[in-house]
């Protein structure tokens, strides 16, 4: 039950308690500390694979983060956050407004760009998202700049536009820099539970992921469903999202979601 309410997912779920049972001796499985231990093994063995970092190694020109998603998820906040800890880094970032569909999603990361006096790549509202991506790129190879991270529409209910918004992107990155983008970044919201399997999948279709960013798990959501992703998907979790704050993104670490999601106790005599 405890797996469920942290929207795991009954199909993973039955498969963790199918293990669980295999793994833990019948004269043991009325101990809760034992079992305990062997289920906090088993879910660190399942996202040990996910435990990826992210690495940006392009000798020749910027490397480009193309970060796609709904709406609402949090993707604009995501890049802001990750400029920060880039320059924290001592890298330099340029951002690229490709969400030219809606004003606000320009605005906000205007707003981003300004407050850690990053240059921002924009088009008046309804431009190709294309064009100020590939001007973003070339903008950023002719200032030596490190990373270009560029924001994308995420307009998931017209999904033949977007995939196809999002071919062109790709392609016409892959003309500044064969290579490029070096990473797509998928941003999940943990609050949406199993809907982040859904989006997964079609943005996997349209786009290909190669890592995910799972933002809110601040809120009552505890981002269970991250492990029917890692089940699944077999796609690296570079960032957890945990606050409001500048500082609240921070690499995916196992261990640490596992001890957030079910504390260890400790086995022995309590004396």
């Amino acid at each position: 039950m405890e797996l469920l309410t942290s929207d795991v997912g009954v199909t993973v779920t039955d498969k963790i308690v199918t293990r669980l049972t295999r793994s833990v001796e019948k004269r043991d499985l009325a101990d809760p500390k034992i079992v305990r231990s062997t289920l906090r093994s088993i879910l660190l063995e399942i996202l040990s694979s996910c435990e990826r970092p992210m690495l940006l190694d392009n000798e020749v020109g910027p490397a480009m983060i193309l970060v796609i998603g709904v709406n609402g998820v949090g993707k604009t906040t995501t890049i802001g956050k990750l400029t920060h800890r880039f320059q924290r880094e001592g890298k330099s970032v340029m951002l690229a407004a490709g969400d030219t569909f809606r004003a606000a999603a320009v605005e906000q990361l205007q707003v981003w760009g300004q407050s850690q006096d990053v240059p921002v790549v924009a088009q008046p509202t309804g431009a190709d998202s294309a064009s100020v991506i590939f001007d973003a790129l070339e903008s950023a190879r002719s200032k030596k700049i490190d990373i270009v991270i560029a924001d994308t529409a995420g307009r998931l209910h017209n999904k033949t536009n977007l995939m196809e918004e999002l071919a062109k992107v790709i392609r016409v990155a892959g003309k500044v820099d064969p290579c490029a983008p070096h990473e797509v970044l998928l941003v999940l919201d943990a609050t949406t539970g199993q809907n982040a399997l859904s989006q997964m999948a079609e943005f996997e279709t349209i786009a290909g992921v190669s890592g995910i960013a799972l933002t809110k798990l601040d809120g009552t959501a505890k981002g269970g469903v991250i492990f029917a992703l890692a089940e699944q998907h077999k796609v690296p979790v570079r960032y957890i999202g945990v606050g409001e704050g500048i500082e609240d993104l921070r690499p995916f670490v196992a261990k640490d979601f596992v001890d957030a999601l079910l504390p260890p106790i400790t086995i022995g005599n309590n004396k």
